[in-house]
C-alpha cells in the first residue's frame, strides 16, 4: 500500500483550535464493524457501549512543557526548541528552528515564559541526518526540573496561539486528568475526553480501569516522507507495562472479556508486548503471543493494514491527520487481518466531515467496536 492511499481532504475550519468547553461533551462517532454502521453520540454516551467485566486500558503519560525559547549567545538571534528525547540528564535531542543557524558549537541562552533571559544555557554538540540537534544544557542541575518555569505546552503546529490566556488553559487541557509519569512531547489525545467523574461512573458500572505508559514522541506527529508504507520507519518510543496491568489484561483475555484500548499509543504498547517482537521490526505479522509480561522497553512498531490484533477488542481514538501512521493503525483496526479497513475509515471520516465533527488533537472522538 502507498502512503497516498491514506489521503483525504479536510476543510481547515474543521481543525479544532480549542478543546470542547467540557471534556466529556465532545462528540463521539461510533463505528460498528459487524455490521458496518455508524452512530453519532456525545462522549459521555460512552457508558452505553461499556459492559460490566470490560477492561479499559489508558495511557497515563504526562506531557512535558517541551517547547523552549532562546537566543543565540553570540548574535542574539532567536531560536525555538522542541525537546524530543532525553539521552541523559541535561543531554537531549531536539528540533530547533531556524536549524541552519544552529551549527555545532552554537550556544543558546534560554528565556522564561515571560521572555526574560535565564541562567540556563545549552550548546549544540551534534546533528543527525534528520536535521535534529543534540543539546548539552548547563546552568541547571537538570533541565527537566525547570520545564514548568521555562517551557510552553508543545501544541501541534496546526493549533495556532496568540492569546497568553489560552496558552495557560492549554497547560491544563492538553493533559489527561489521570496523567502521571512525565515524558510525552504530545498528548495521548483520546484520553483528553475523560473526566474524573466519568471514570468513576465507568468503574461503578463494573468496568475495570487500568493504566500503562507510553511516552509519546516525535514519531507520533512526524510527517511520513516515504512513498510506500513498507519504507517508513517509526521512531522509538518508551513504554512501561506494570505487573498490575499485565495481570488484569491476561485475566480479561483468559476469561473472554473485552479489552478496550484508549488511544493508538495504548494499542501500540499492547501489541508490542503481546507480539514479543524485535522492537526494531516493522513486520505486520508478529507471532502469536502467550500471556503479557510486565516490563519496560522501546517500540518502533508500525501497525498498518493488514494486521491481526492480539489484545484490543475495541478502540477509542480521535480523528487523525491525512497520511499519518495513526490513520493507518485505525484502518487496520477497522478490519483486522484485511485491507478493506482503509475504505471503512475514510468513509466514516467523510461522514464525520459532512456532520461537521472537529478533527485532530482537540477534536472529537471515535469508538470502533
Amino acid at each position: 500500500m502507498r502512503i497516498a492511499d491514506f489521503e483525504f481532504d479536510l476543510p481547515p475550519e474543521f481543525i479544532a483550535q480549542v478543546p470542547a468547553l467540557e471534556r466529556d461533551r465532545s462528540r463521539l462517532l461510533v463505528l460498528h464493524r459487524h455490521p458496518n454502521r455508524i452512530e453519532h453520540r456525545r462522549f459521555y454516551d460512552l457508558l452505553d457501549y461499556l459492559h460490566a467485566g470490560d477492561l479499559l486500558v489508558l495511557n497515563n503519560s504526562r506531557v512535558i512543557s517541551a517547547r523552549l525559547r532562546g537566543m543565540n549567545a553570540h548574535t542574539g538571534g532567536q531560536f525555538e526548541v522542541l525537546l524530543l528525547e532525553e539521552n541523559a540528564m541535561n543531554d537531549w535531542w531536539v528540533m530547533l528552528r531556524p536549524g541552519k543557524r544552529a551549527r555545532v558549537g552554537t550556544r543558546i541562552i534560554f528565556r522564561d515564559r515571560d521572555g526574560h533571559p535565564t541562567e540556563v544555557i545549552a550548546t549544540v554538540i551534534e546533528t543527525n541526518n534528520e536535521g535534529h540537534r543534540r543539546l548539552r544544557f548547563g546552568g541547571t542541575i537538570n533541565i527537566a526540573d525547570l520545564l514548568d518555569r521555562l517551557g510552553e505546552v508543545p501544541l501541534p503546529p496546526y493549533i495556532v496561539r496568540s492569546d497568553s490566556n489560552q496558552r495557560e488553559q492549554d497547560r491544563q487541557r492538553y493533559q489527561t486528568v489521570y496523567a502521571q509519569p512525565a515524558g510525552s512531547v504530545a498528548a495521548p489525545t483520546a484520553g483528553l475526553h475523560f473526566t474524573e467523574s466519568l471514570l468513576a461512573e465507568i468503574s461503578a458500572r463494573g468496568v475495570e480501569v487500568c493504566f500503562l505508559t507510553l511516552h509519546v514522541g516525535f514519531g507520533t506527529f512526524a510527517p511520513v516522507k516515504a512513498e510506500t508504507i513498507a519504507a517508513h520507519i517509526m521512531h522509538e518510543e518508551r513504554y512501561e507495562l506494570s505487573e498490575e496491568t499485565a495481570r488484569a489484561i491476561n485475566e480479561a483475555k483468559s476469561a473472554g472479556r473485552r479489552v478496550i484500548a484508549v488511544g493508538t499509543t495504548t494499542v501500540r504498547v499492547l501489541e508490542s508486548v503481546a507480539a514479543n517482537v524485535n522492537q526494531h521490526s516493522t513486520s505486520p505479522h508478529p507471532p502469536s503471543p502467550g500471556p503479557l509480561a510486565a516490563g519496560v522497553g522501546k517500540t518502533r512498531m508500525f501497525i498498518f493494514p493488514p494486521y491481526e490484533f492480539r489484545v484490543a477488542d475495541a478502540l477509542l481514538t480521535n480523528f487523525h491527520l491525512p497520511r499519518s501512521t495513526l490513520l493507518m493503525l485505525i484502518s487496520a483496526f477497522a478490519a483486522p487481518n484485511d485491507t478493506r479497513g482503509r475504505d471503512l475509515i475514510l468513509s466514516a471520516y467523510a461522514e464525520a466531515i459532512r456532520e461537521r465533527y472537529r478533527f485532530f488533537s482537540y477534536g472529537d472522538a471515535m469508538l470502533i467496536v
